[in-house]
C-alpha cells in the first residue's frame, strides 16, 4: 500500500503545470517585480529632476530680499522723494503767497490811481470854498457857517478815499512837495523855510498828488549900506 501511495504522490509532483496556471504565475511574478522597482523608479526620476533644475530647490525657495521688496532697492539707490516733493510745495506754496500780495497790492494801486484824476478835479472846488471862507466879511454871518459845514463834509469824504492835506506854514522848503513860487526876504523867517502858502498840497496813498504852492524866504535882508 505504501509504495502505491508514494507512486501517485511523485506522479501528481511530476504532472505538468497547464498553460493558463502558468500564465497567471508569470504575471503575479512580473506584478510583484514592478511593485518592488516602483518606488526606486521614482526616487530615482525625482533625484534626476532636481539635478536637471526641474523641481524646486531650496535656494529658488527663498527667494532674496531683492526678489521680496523691491522697492527698499530702490530707496536705496534713489534720493528720498518724499522730501524732495515737500520741498518743491514749500517753495510752490510761497511763491504763491508772494503772487498774491503783490497782486492785493497793485489792485490796491490801481484802484487808487483810478480815483485820482476824479479828486484831483474835485481839489480846485475845494480851494474855492476855503478861499470864500477866508474873504468873509463875518465868521458869525449864516451864510459863512454853511459854506464852513460844506467845506468840512467836502475835506472828510477826501480823506476818507485816501487823501491826506499838506500844510507847508513854517515848513522848511522840500522841493519833492513844496513849489515855490516865489521868494521873499523876512527878518523873522530863516532862509528855505515857507512864510506862506497859497495853495495847500495833497497826497494820496502816501503818493503826492498834487504839490503845495508857497512862498520862500530868502532870509533876513541884507543891511542898508
Amino acid at each position: 500500500m505504501s509504495f502505491f501511495k508514494n507512486s501517485k504522490d511523485a506522479e501528481t509532483k511530476q504532472k505538468p503545470v497547464k498553460d493558463g496556471d502558468a500564465a497567471t504565475a508569470e504575471v503575479d511574478e512580473e506584478t510583484e517585480k514592478v511593485t518592488e522597482s516602483e518606488p526606486e523608479e521614482v526616487a530615482a526620476e525625482q533625484q534626476d529632476a532636481g539635478e536637471a533644475g526641474e523641481g524646486p530647490t531650496e535656494t529658488e525657495a527663498e527667494p532674496s530680499e531683492t526678489e521680496e521688496n523691491p522697492e527698499s532697492a530702490e530707496k536705496k539707490e534713489k534720493p528720498d522723494e518724499l522730501a524732495v516733493l515737500k520741498d518743491r510745495y514749500a517753495r510752490l506754496m510761497a511763491d504763491f503767497d508772494n503772487f498774491r500780495k503783490r497782486v492785493a497790492r497793485e489792485y490796491e494801486e490801481t484802484v487808487k490811481r483810478s480815483n485820482a484824476r476824479l479828486l484831483e478835479e474835485l481839489l480846485p472846488v475845494l480851494d474855492d470854498l476855503e478861499l470864500a471862507l477866508t474873504k468873509a466879511p463875518s465868521a458869525d454871518d449864516p451864510m459863512v457857517s454853511g459854506v464852513k459845514m460844506v467845506t468840512d463834509k467836502f475835506v472828510s469824504v477826501l480823506e476818507r478815499n485816501g487823501l491826506k492835506r499838506i500844510d507847508a506854514r513854517g515848513e522848511v522848503f522840500d522841493p519833492s512837495i513844496h513849489e515855490a513860487l516865489s521868494m521873499l526876504p523876512s527878518p523873522d523867517v530863516p532862509a528855505q523855510t515857507v512864510i506862506d502858502q497859497f495853495r495847500c498840497g495833497w497826497t494820496l496813498g502816501g503818493k503826492l498828488l498834487r504839490a503845495a504852492q508857497v512862498i520862500v524866504s530868502s532870509g533876513a535882508p541884507e543891511a542898508a549900506e
